[in-house]
């Protein structure tokens, strides 16, 4: 955990803590949290929610990787998790964890001129970056980490030649796919960032005063110290603590394929890494620098939407949002923010197919690389498109997390109001109309008159009526007098 201060445009790093819970080995092939894993991961976030009890909602995001991507049926642990923390978390995606960690690296490393490589590797994933300044170039996010392989190669806490040449073969096979592009990029300086490569880098060091920097020589002298210390609780190197024995010579070999693999020559450490880079993700939300909505309008070119159409459906639902949010308490700001993504992406199935474009438009957002996404936010995002038009499914909301497997439905039915309202796709503007919302019902008063003048809007609101009673939700169209 780290924590900042923000003044003056610049982030001070004023606090930071660690544990190592290796939540990674706790999920089981099934995908199952094993129980004391996730009781001392569980222990661990109530720690760091004593020093987070005083911090506003909006200025604290916590994260889950890759055990949390790979895990099933996590909502209850997700659930006892943000009691404990008091704050939600949030699982993101492989690529925005690369992105995350290049931001933090990049924004911490003084600045140079050509491209960087950078290099992550966590208990579960390892990720590679080419970036030039503060901008990612390439990405992966490979299922390899110095946790998973330690339980693979060296449970016992054995470390032989043998065992190690047989991590280093896993890690090439999941490295060889990604070299011929990483190569053919190429880049001009290299930093690895996060606990596993300081730790070695720190070891290659005690072993040799004179190393300023990793280097496979470096990195060859680590391995030959492992291999003779023989197990993990011999590891007697300051740099490797006790909790980072166990997953020390699964990091080790990761790290040396990547060098081998990639062709690295030297690498420097970095001190920042994805919790640096989620402190400026939050910085630039504050100062309208949201990579989200930098995401939301790549995504718009991309599949070609009619802006001025999906500006109209926007302005439409943040109105109605506006007469509804009181009585739907719908004051979280993730709701207006979905609601209006939603507005802005509804039509990219188009690119697809008119046929189920609706569908369509879903399935991109929930499988997209989406930068500045967490996982749950794109999967809101998912459903609403999904559910913007047509009969009414509600599959896969209660799934969400809380509040959204209880509110979407409410953002589903702003939604698809305004979209109905505006299929005739004119820019001339829409008379007042009146929301007044209880629980599980919507009235809507048109101007007087105005229904008349639209039998078209009018037969698709009343089609609309049938729809919303068949997932047990009451809209009533009126006409003022």
């Amino acid at each position: 955990m780290v924590v900042a201060r923000h003044s003056h445009g610049q982030l001070t790093i004023i606090d930071r803590l660690r544990e190592m819970v290796r939540l990674a080995a706790g999920v089981a092939e099934n995908g199952r949290i094993d129980k004391e894993v996730a009781a001392r991961a569980l222990a661990c976030l109530e720690r760091f929610g004593q020093r987070l009890r005083d911090m506003r909602a909006d200025s604290v995001r916590a994260v889950g990787t890759n055990a949390l991507r790979l895990a099933h049926r996590k909502q209850a642990f997700l659930e006892r998790a943000r009691e404990a923390l008091g704050h939600p978390i949030e699982i993101i995606a492989g690529m925005e964890e690369a992105r995350l960690v290049y931001s933090g690296v990049a924004h911490t490393m003084p600045s140079e001129p050509g491209k960087r490589l950078v290099v992550d590797i966590g208990g579960g994933s390892t990720e590679l970056i080419i970036g030039e300044g503060l901008t990612p170039l390439d990405m992966e996010s490979l299922q390899m980490g110095c946790v998973a392989l330690s339980e693979r190669f060296f449970r016992d806490g054995k470390i032989s030649a043998k065992r190690m040449e047989r991590a280093r073969l896993a890690a090439r096979l999941e490295l060889e796919p990604v070299q011929a592009a990483f190569r053919r990029r190429g880049w001009d300086a290299c930093a690895g960032s996060s606990g596993t490569v300081r730790a070695i880098g720190d070891s290659i060091r005690a072993l040799d005063p004179q190393a300023l920097s990793i280097t496979p020589a470096g990195i060859n002298r680590a391995i030959e110290y492992s291999i003779d210390a023989g197990h993990t609780r011999e590891l007697k190197l300051e740099p490797i603590t006790e909790d980072r024995r166990p997953v020390f010579p699964g990091g080790l070999a990761i790290l040396a394929e990547v060098f081998s693999v990639l062709d690295i020559k030297d690498m420097r450490i970095a001190e920042g890494a994805m919790r640096e880079g989620l402190l400026y993700d939050m910085l630039g939300r504050y100062q309208r620098e949201d990579a989200r909505e930098l995401t939301v309008r790549a995504m718009q070119q991309r599949y070609h939407v009619d802006l001025e159409q999906a500006e109209r459906v926007e302005s439409t639902v943040r109105n109605f949002l506006e007469q509804t949010r009181e009585a739907w308490r719908l004051d979280e700001p993730l709701a207006h923010l979905a609601l209006e993504w939603a507005a802005r992406l509804h039509e990219i199935g188009l690119d697809v197919s008119h046929s189920g474009y609706h569908r369509h438009g879903a399935y991109l957002l929930e499988n997209g690389d989406m930068p500045g996404f967490p996982r749950e936010e794109q999967r809101l995002l998912a459903r609403l498109v999904g559910a913007h038009r047509r009969k009414l499914s509600l599959q896969g909301v209660e799934e969400l997390v809380p509040p959204w497997d209880r509110n979407a439905l409410y953002l589903i039915v702003l939604l698809r109001l305004a979209v109905l309202l505006h299929r005739g796709r004119s820019s001339t503007a829409l008379p007042p109309i009146e929301l007044s919302a209880t629980p599980r019902s919507l009235e809507v008063r048109f101007p007087a008159g105005w229904l008349d003048d639209h039998p078209l809007s009018s037969a698709d609101l009343q089609l609309e009526v049938d729809y919303l009673r068949a997932s047990g939700f009451r809209l009533r169209v009126f006409s003022a007098r």
